[in-house]
């Protein structure tokens, strides 16, 4: 078990910076210090087109005046700086008006101790490294035959720095490394010529797919893009493929955010304790897992976090509450608060994920007589209200469960309540980002075609 780090020159400034905040007239206040390097690469069509590197220190200042809160951030760290910047805060907050929820966590809600959740591996790769990467990705995408241009292959690499103390005598840190490749390439020519990806991201180095993988699949995904038509108007089952998916549960995430509940602006809002999706659906945030790209030891208030599962044999278990929500809603707060150095915490996911179901994602198509596979969704159609969706996207058309042609230029439509209900996951879930899904089938579903 790790415990919070009392010593590190980062909390010894916080502590003297909330000192001088409740020396001026602060009731409470909170602290935060992030330090973030990154290296970002890029090459095309074999000669490099990026090299960024950059490096960053931020603080930002939360202080309280009874219900009054007001927030300040600086890149000046001189002692009499940051005192003037103290000053300045809680001359705000006395202006500001009340805020009835705002407020740092009592003293029984901190977490004291934590798990090493290994986020970082302790390298520091150099560029040389990193565009040795890119174009082994880009080079292997072009090798596909029937690929003709290239958008270029892309490496990065980055390192953050978060320590958080607050009044209440919490204070902490961690650190969090991550790496990123991914290929963008072009196959046909002329009018015809399509484009597609392929991307990679983890918390360690060993831990990324392959590079020459990397551009395999981003070359083949352009090609067999080809010659796309368009699909018939009707209503019929959509399959999303894993690199669509999570955005499924990103909607979900949006709906049970604590914060759209309490403004009654959430389409599931009435929803608790009541079956959201199919029987044997579970939909997970996990922060404690181990190099989770989205893994927190702590969150932005100072509470532990845990496994939650929100969605629970299809119903709908738990909202995502910081304090302010929670308070809102007359509820205990989840350790889901996420916060900048400039403004206040909100409800955020960690790591967002629905398991993975029993039937395998060729079972999913097999079972479609005529449908949509989609591998691409484009715009933004999607209204958090109501929960009516409306997106253009690309794929294959499904024809006596097969995938029988690629297909472009469509819209898929419906209604997310009614889409969750009738959501079957395939057995393929894997962890390539912070939110993850399986392949999904969706019955019934409008498809506008030609």
């Amino acid at each position: 078990m790790a415990s919070k780090r009392a010593g590190a020159p980062d909390a010894n400034l916080l502590a003297d910076l909330i000192g001088w905040a409740r020396a001026a007239g602060a009731d409470a206040a909170d602290a935060m210090f992030v330090h973030g390097e990154s290296i970002s690469t890029g090459t095309r069509l074999g000669k490099r087109e990026k090299l960024e590197s950059s490096e960053g220190r931020d603080l930002g200042l939360r202080v309280f005046i009874g219900k009054r809160q007001a927030f300040v951030s600086s890149t000046d760290f001189a002692n009499a700086s940051l005192r003037a910047l103290a000053g300045r805060a809680v001359d705000m907050a006395r202006a500001v008006p009340e805020d009835p929820v705002c407020g740092i966590a009592p003293e029984e809600l901190l977490a004291r101790r934590w798990p090493d959740l290994d986020l970082d591996d302790g390298r520091r790769p150099t560029a040389k490294a990193l565009l040795a990467l890119a174009a082994e990705a880009e080079d292997a995408a072009r090798a596909v035959r029937g690929v003709t241009n290239s958008e270029g292959g892309e490496a990065g690499w980055g390192r953050t720095s978060v320590t958080l103390a607050a009044s209440n005598g919490f204070v902490g840190g961690y650190t969090r490394g991550g790496y990123s490749l991914s290929c963008s390439v072009l196959a046909g020519e002329g009018i015809a010529m399509e484009r597609d990806y392929e991307w990679t991201s983890a918390v360690h180095f060993d831990d990324l797919m392959p590079a020459a993988r990397v551009g395999r699949n981003a070359g083949r995904n352009a090609v067999e893009r080809l010659n796309p038509r368009k699909a018939p108007s009707l209503r019929a089952p959509v399959i999303y493929d894993r690199r669509v998916s999570s955005s499924l549960i990103g909607h979900l995430a949006g709906a049970i955010n604590g914060r759209a509940v309490a403004r009654g602006t959430s389409f599931l809002k009435d929803s608790m304790g009541k079956r959201v999706f199919a029987k044997g659906v579970r939909i997970v945030d996990n922060p404690l897992r181990k190099r989770g790209l989205g893994s927190k030891p702590f969150d932005a208030e100072g509470l532990p976090t845990r496994r939650t599962a929100a969605i629970e044999d299809g119903r709908l278990q738990s909202w995502f509450l910081d304090l302010a929500a929670a308070r809102q809603l007359g509820l205990a707060p989840t350790g889901h608060a996420s916060r900048g150095t400039s403004g206040p915490p909100g409800p955020s996911t960690s790591n967002f994920y629905m398991e993975k179901g029993e039937a395998s994602a060729r079972d999913l198509i097999g079972g479609v007589k005529r449908g949509l596979y989609i591998t691409d969704l484009i715009g933004f159609g999607v209204n958090g209200v109501t929960g009516d969706y409306s997106r253009g996207a690309s794929g294959f058309w499904i024809e006596k469960g097969e995938l029988a042609w690629p297909v472009s230029g469509i819209t898929v439509a419906g209604n997310l309540k009614d889409m969750f209900a009738r959501l079957t996951p395939a057995n393929d879930l894997r962890f390539k980002g912070a939110t993850n899904a399986p392949t999904l089938r969706i019955d019934g579903m409008t498809i506008a075609g030609q």
